[in-house]
């Protein structure tokens, strides 16, 4: 794969991901009932929609801003923790398919974000 269509590749899915966490940080933020419901039936307290919605915020703007490679490393780290945890946390529960499937989707947008992102976006070792 050419440079160019590694750089094209990274910067689509690298914005679909920063949708969606931005978009599903907002509506934890604003503590929507179904959120307040989610979280909840999920066994946590509803103080983890505010922790989650400025973790992701945060992340977003660490993935998107150039340099500070190591603060990527971990936003990309939080992400993946994040987003397993979600979905291993909707299974556990018994949820179904449906629930599920948005943390599966930001989760391998995660991967594949990290997996093409471009050598000024690495820590080199």
């Amino acid at each position: 794969m050419s440079e160019k269509t590694n750089k094209i590749l990274y910067w689509f899915f690298t914005l679909w991901l920063s949708l969606g966490m931005s978009s599903t940080a907002i509506v934890q933020l604003l503590k929507l009932p179904e959120e307040v419901e989610k979280i909840n039936q999920l066994g946590y307290p509803t103080y983890f929609l505010t922790l989650l919605g400025v973790w992701k915020l945060l992340g977003v703007i660490a993935v998107l801003v150039p340099k500070f490679l190591l603060l990527k490393e971990w936003a990309y780290a939080g992400f993946f923790f994040a987003m397993s945890g979600a979905a291993i946390s909707h299974i556990t529960c018994g949820h179904p398919i449906t629930e599920v499937l948005p943390s599966l989707l930001l989760l391998s947008l995660t991967a594949i974000s990290w997996y093409l992102r471009p050598e000024n976006r690495k820590i080199k070792v």
